[in-house]
């Protein structure tokens, strides 16, 4: 449950947003209210639709007519809200695993914010109600399955708009589920009617994928910094050599993100005694001596990936396109999510390659070399110590590589050969959901080994930023004199990185 005192004010504006401004969405920790600017946009909008609705017998998509190959379809004046209720409840056809809580309060947040931008001709009270369900922390069920990522996220998104009239399910923040009729009753809230144009409005759009990226590459940025504060602490471990992080060596090639990493890595191993021991060997492995070329290149994948996604929920992605101001209509593909698709595709390569480094570093401080002992314990043979933790992060480093094969090259038709080319964005999306959390399981190991290597290194010591992060990282998972439950202990190493900074 959100710690109601930590609950601040959002206005929803056409201020552009950057991803930091996102971080109390993500911790849900926002209550959101319309600025007096969206209202305005909102309402001129709508005004000028039923407008031009009473005034124009010109074929308008989605609007006066059907949907998809049906858009040829004239649609009677006096069926025009039925023709949207009925858009809602025909495309509620998810299927699959529930999409995560999170996720559906991002989709939330991102449809209002794409609505209030005052091109997509909703009712303002059609806004303030999805507002009322994210203020009142409710989440309406939605499953993974049904988006092509291309008209949209038509199924997704149909659910998320069923309980705006009364059907489909609610989830509080408690948990629980509740028939949608049954919550707008118990809040004292009418069903809406949706009006023209409003049912297509809410099912187009990309805030499906778009949710998911947000948290992806919010949580990307995060296991970036992770990655390269236990890669440091596993070189220090491994008396690794500083020399390949030199920063002439980086300035003579470059690359951002490899200067960046770098650099990172340096600050980290500043004051320790142990890179500055005199070394045995001339060269590292390169899971240690690359990672400023490994987590660099992710690194600048990851910010191409953060802009791809900043530009997605600055703008609006719903069809067609209403613009008062130049008293124009226009149907064109904004909702189509192929920039998404081919983003969260990279994202998944991306983060994939830091748990396949990251699991070979957890490999050689187990392996017996540099004086350190096989699987970390002090007696091998009777006690197992660190060995089947190294299989688990292998076992999840493989499927992270089965699910970074691109989603975005595959593409099918639908809608009877109207909707001929499409994204496959929504499975990118699902699948670099689950590399995210398999790379949080694949780093606590890593420093769950690299801690209990230091402890072999006595009495030198790492850094003393290294040293405060373990010792604290120690209240958690203690040192391992013998064999234990480790399961218990990886739970924890994730929970300890995903709770801290």
């Amino acid at each position: 449950m959100t710690d109601t005192a930590r609950i601040t004010d959002h206005k929803i504006s056409a201020r552009l947003l950057a991803l930091a401004d996102l971080e109390p969405l993500l911790t849900d920790s926002w209550r959101l209210q319309l600025s007096a600017d969206a209202q305005t946009r909102i309402k001129k909008c709508r005004a000028y639709l039923d407008r031009k609705i009473r005034e124009s017998s010109v074929p308008l998509y989605g609007i006066n007519t059907g949907f998809g190959s049906l858009y040829n379809k004239h649609i009677p004046a006096d069926q025009l809200e039925k023709l949207q209720d009925n858009l809602v409840k025909s495309h509620a056809c998810g299927t699959g695993p529930e999409v995560p809580r999170e996720i559906v309060r991002i989709m939330l947040f991102l449809k209002i914010q794409s609505l209030a931008y005052g091109y997509s001709g909703v009712q303002l009270s059609t806004v303030e109600r999805l507002i009322d369900f994210f203020n009142a922390r409710l989440a309406p069920r939605i499953y993974e399955m049904g988006s092509l990522g291309a008209s949209g996220d038509l199924a997704p998104l149909a659910h998320l708009s069923l309980p705006l009239i009364g059907e489909g399910e609610l989830q509080n923040e408690k948990g629980q589920w509740q028939p949608s009729r049954q919550v707008l009753k118990k809040f004292g809230w009418e069903p809406l009617h949706f009006q023209a144009k409003e049912g297509l409005a809410l099912l187009n759009g990309t805030q499906f994928m778009s949710a998911y990226g947000v948290y992806c590459t919010w949580h990307a940025q995060r296991l970036l910094a992770f990655a390269n504060r236990i890669g440091a602490l596993s070189l220090d471990c491994f008396d690794g050599r500083l020399d390949a992080f030199d920063e002439r060596v980086q300035n003579i090639r470059p690359q951002p993100g490899q200067k960046k990493v770098a650099a990172e890595v340096r600050q980290w191993l500043k004051g320790s005694s142990l890179i500055a021991q005199a070394k045995k060997h001339v060269q590292d492995p390169y899971s240690f001596r690359c990672i400023p070329q490994v987590h660099g290149a992710s690194s600048d994948a990851i910010d191409y990936v953060t802009g791809v996604f900043l530009n997605e929920i600055n703008g609006v992605s719903d069809n067609p396109n209403i613009f008062p101001a130049e008293d124009d209509i226009i149907s064109a593909g904004n909702f189509h999510g192929q920039p998404l698709a081919l983003a969260l595709d990279f994202l998944s390569i991306a983060l994939a390659e830091l748990g396949s480094i990251s699991e070979r570093r957890t490999y050689q401080l187990i392996s017996g070399a540099r004086d350190l002992p096989h699987y970390l314990v002090a007696n091998p043979g009777i006690n197992s110590g660190m060995m089947i933790p190294q299989y688990t992060a292998a076992s999840l480093v493989s499927q992270n590589k089965q699910l970074a094969t691109p989603a975005s090259v595959d593409s099918i038709v639908s809608s009877n050969g109207q909707e001929d080319h499409v994204s496959m964005g929504a499975n990118a999306a699902t699948k670099c959901y689950r590399v995210v959390q398999n790379l949080y399981s694949i780093l606590a190991i890593e420093l769950m080994t690299a801690s209990q290597a230091l402890e072999f290194r006595r009495p030198m010591k790492s850094s003393p930023r290294l040293e405060a992060w373990v010792n604290t990282f120690r209240q958690v998972v203690p040192f391992m004199e013998k064999d234990r439950l480790l399961h218990d202990d990886m739970v924890k190493a994730e929970a300890f990185l995903k709770a801290n900074d």
